[in-house]
């Protein structure tokens, strides 16, 4: 990062994330959910924009692209004040992302959570905010499916939506077909939660919860596990004891369980302006002090990353043979060579002319890091194609070391420092010692093959240099990692373990997003209300052995039966599992039960065998 977030809610790239996207450098995460994780970017005019990365399960899914493909194309069709507005996506890349209006502000879980419930004037303003965006989600075919506190965000002049429409193309790929319910749990409607039809009035239910949780600073249905919370969604009565006397009107109706039964939007604007002392109307008052202030900091927005240091200039880069063709008209955006030529840092051209291709060009090498003067921007990355900028193409070596600009551009009227003149004697002494080697190597080739003992003798003898030079330029294989054990690992419900920790212990996955969607390189997942229980990783691959097959490093890099998790009923006492995490630990996991009925929580016992950087890590 080239300057430190100015917050929390700015966290700093990982080895794992990718730096570009779709052609916008990234400058910090912003979070992370089931359905993937969303960065901070900017517009080539600057303006923050937050991107949104689906995770690779569902981009490998072909009913969720065709899906997502399509609820992207209504949700660019939603322009309303109180929603953040789908500006750019990829539908179809390795993994599919959409790009948003950065809105500098908490989301309604954050802001509650540190500062407790909103006052009723506040919570007013807010419900006929989130309504206008219903208004508009629906007027474009959309049902949002998973409105919450964490999808609301408050912006200094009223609260805006996002994610709407999203959770549809999840909702029967391959993945949610098998268990992962789209929605969350403690603001999902009764006909949600018992697999029944989603309609606008589904989110209008939603709206009730997240007005009463702006209210109140709880779910009026409880807390605890999300089988608990969805039956008694659908089959008791919200606890309205703590929500004040003006908001239950339209939280009661809301939360009808019949959907027919719940007002229409409009219906709901109307019961706020009621039960409203005074006019509603947004305004940069219509925050508590302490949230309205803490807006602010979303403002400090980081830089993006710097591009890494350039690679030194090729031969075939600097060749004095290789000269750019002249033309009298660059294209926009290049910059004038000093020899009248066109310049190597010329742009591909945006629509070639369809009777004389574009010449090839080397692939791009990373520009320098730091400005260069004359506005130069080294670091900039390729402008996205819909803002009509075109594509820069750069010769590879052609941004010398230690340098911010290219040779051909002028730097303050100085001309560029000339080429060191080669050192000939040196080149011709390592060319005779080179042809040496060569010479030894062919006659050694041309002896016969002697296969007695004082022949083999002979011809080691004569070829020893030879060998040995070719040895000494071999890199040799690390020796495998020792593997460390560890005993009668208890792990709960809806738990994980890493391997890199020593000793492991069982944690929950950070950030609330569940140890399916985490991290975790051994996770502990059981909902007993899908009847779904097994063991998986969230990091890698793992695989069930066969009972002929002994759990070791050998085994583990041999077997390629992969898969991502595993049933509890597949496994029995001493049953062992290859785990690869993509961090490079190898580890055999051995089952040894799970608790008993009378136990007061549930968990799995393992004995864990893991050999740590065991294997490459794969950059992607």
């Amino acid at each position: 990062m080239s300057s430190a977030p100015s917050a929390d809610f700015f966290q700093p790239l990982k080895a794992d994330d990718p730096a570009v996207v779709g052609g916008y450098r990234l400058a910090a995460v912003l979070g992370a959910g089931g359905m993937g994780k969303v960065y901070l970017s900017y517009t080539p005019g600057g303006r923050p924009i937050a991107i949104k990365v689906i995770r690779a399960e569902f981009g490998e899914d072909p009913e969720f692209r065709r899906r997502f493909q399509q609820e992207v194309r209504s949700a660019q069709r939603v322009q309303g004040l109180y929603t953040a507005p789908v500006i750019d996506s990829d539908t179809e890349g390795a993994q599919p992302w959409l790009a948003t209006a950065y809105v500098p502000g908490p989301s309604l879980a954050h802001a509650v959570a540190r500062h407790g419930a909103l006052p009723v004037s506040s919570v007013l303003l807010l419900t006929v905010g989130v309504a206008e965006a219903l208004h508009v989600i629906h007027g474009a075919g959309i049902v949002h499916r998973d409105l919450k506190p964490a999808n609301v965000l408050l912006a200094s002049d009223g609260p805006r939506v996002i994610d709407f429409g999203i959770a549809r193309a999840a909702d029967t790929t391959a993945l949610t077909s098998t268990g992962v319910s789209i929605g969350t749990p403690a603001f999902m409607a009764p006909e949600q939660a018992s697999a029944g039809a989603v309609t606008p009035a589904t989110d209008v239910f939603a709206l009730g919860l997240i007005a009463a949780f702006a209210a109140t600073g709880a779910s009026v249905y409880g807390d605890g596990p999300s089988h608990a919370v969805l039956y008694r969604i659908v089959h008791e009565e919200p606890d309205l004891s703590g929500l004040a006397t003006e908001l239950r009107p339209v939280v009661t109706r809301c939360l009808s369980r019949d959907p027919a039964e719940r007002p229409s939007l409009s219906e709901i604007i109307e019961l706020c302006n009621e039960a409203s002392p005074v006019p509603l109307r947004q305004g940069e008052d219509w925050l508590p002090r302490e949230v309205a202030g803490s807006l602010t900091e979303r403002l400090q927005l980081p830089a993006p990353a710097p591009t890494p240091p350039p690679h030194p200039p090729t031969a075939a880069a600097t060749a004095p043979n290789q000269s750019p063709s002249p033309s009298t008209h660059p294209s926009p955006g290049t910059h004038p060579a000093p020899n009248g030529g066109q310049s190597p840092y010329t742009p591909t051209s945006v629509a070639a002319s369809p009777t004389q291709a574009a010449p090839a060009r080397p692939a791009p090498p990373q520009p320098a890091q730091g400005a260069a003067p004359h506005g130069y921007r080294p670091q900039q990355p390729p402008y996205p194609q819909q803002y009509g900028y075109p594509q820069a193409s750069y010769p590879q070596g052609s941004y010398p070391s230690g340098h911010g600009m290219p040779p051909s551009y002028p730097t303050q009227g100085f001309p560029p420092p000339a080429p060191p003149r080669p050192k000939r004697k040196g080149l011709i002494v390592a060319g005779i010692v080179v042809a040496a080697v060569i010479g030894l190597a062919v006659i050694g080739n041309l002896l016969p093959d002697n296969k007695d003992k004082g022949g083999d003798a002979k011809a080691s003898s004569g070829g020893a240099s030879a060998g040995s030079s070719a040895s000494a330029g071999t890199p040799q294989k690390p020796a495998d990692p020792q593997p460390v054990s560890y005993q009668g690992i208890d792990m709960p419900q809806n738990h994980q373990v890493m391997f890199a920790d020593n000793p492991p212990r069982p944690g929950e996955a950070p950030n609330g997003s569940g140890v399916l969607y985490g991290h975790g390189d051994l996770y502990y997942y059981r909902d007993t209300l899908f009847g779904d229980e097994k063991v998986g990783t969230a990091n890698g691959k793992l695989v069930l052995l066969n009972n002929s097959e002994k759990g070791s490093l050998e085994t583990c890099r041999a077997v390629t039966r992969f898969t991502e998790k595993v049933g509890i009923d597949q496994l029995t006492d001493g049953s062992q599992i290859c785990v690869l995490s993509k961090a490079g630990h190898v580890a055999v996991a051995t089952y040894r039960g799970k608790s008993g009925e009378s136990e007061p929580s549930m968990y799995l016992t393992f004995d864990l065998t893991i050999w740590r950087n065991a294997e490459d890590v794969k950059k992607s």
